[in-house]
């Protein structure tokens, strides 16, 4: 295809359309943290690099050439979160379509969508009762990661989800009800769980502890994490760092058995 003077075959067009996935992905991903910043001023001093190069400014060409020669190490350096957050995406991507058809091939949806029910069914019916008694509660799930880094700085517990179970951990006078609750599939894995922190500065005043470890924990892992406010007995849904607050519980059952499925 003949564009002018340039010579535009079919490749490249899929090319550009990659790379502008690529770069609208990893926007996704690092936009309201501090890492924009640090993107937007490394890509500056780059574009800085190559007209200073253009011009032929040898001495000021070279300096920047050689802080953009370890740009690749710094960069996984100081993304290091955000690109592990990356690859977290296009590894459940993959894992989660082969997921889907293994189960299809063996028959196993079905039986798979009654415990997932269950298992849901269970956690709404405790977070609605925490909600009339007061309580406060962060709960994260799972249904493909261990999340091993995570249980280790909780108390172990791998018992069976209930209702029951979930409401006497977040009790006000339980020792287990500070940090979090840890559900992997069928079973409550950990209690008083420490979360990484988010490092967003655009979330409003009415966010606490509870919903700034909510979004950490899922900007680093491929989790749910969901939170009931002990002030106001708002619940709220975070997801890939996303927060729907103040969601009803049908709609939480819905997102929820979406995140489980896919």
């Amino acid at each position: 295809m003949d564009l002018f003077f340039l010579n535009i075959r079919w490749l490249d067009i899929v090319d550009i359309l990659l790379v502008a996935w690529i770069l609208y992905k990893l926007y996704d991903l690092i936009k309201g943290s501090a890492a924009l910043n640090i993107f937007l001023g490394i890509a500056s001093i780059y574009l800085f690099y190559l007209i200073t190069d253009a011009l032929k400014m040898k001495m000021l060409s070279k300096l920047l050439g050689q802080f953009t020669g370890v740009g690749v190490i710094a960069l996984i350096i100081v993304f290091q979160q955000e690109l592990r957050r990356f690859l977290i995406l296009i590894g459940k991507t993959g894992f989660s379509t082969q997921k889907q058809w293994l189960r299809r091939m063996l028959g196993l949806e079905g039986t798979e969508s009654k415990r997932l029910n269950l298992k849901i069914d269970e956690i709404l019916s405790a977070t609605l009762r925490m909600q009339k008694d007061k309580l406060g509660a962060l709960i994260v799930m799972s249904e493909n990661q261990e999340l091993k880094p995570l249980i280790t700085s909780g108390i172990k517990l791998n018992a069976d989800v209930s209702d029951e179970l979930i409401e006497s951990i977040f009790f006000k006078n339980s020792p287990l009800h500070d940090g979090a609750l840890v559900i992997i599939k069928s079973k409550i894995v950990a209690a008083k769980v420490i979360l990484p922190l988010t490092d967003r500065q655009d979330l409003p005043l009415t966010f606490g502890l509870r919903h700034r470890a909510a979004i950490g924990v899922t900007e680093n892992f491929d989790v749910a994490a969901l939170v009931l406010s002990e002030q106001n007995g708002k619940i709220s849904l975070v997801i890939k760092g996303e927060v729907e607050h103040d969601i009803s519980p049908e709609k939480l059952k819905k997102r929820l058995r979406e995140f489980m499925t896919k």
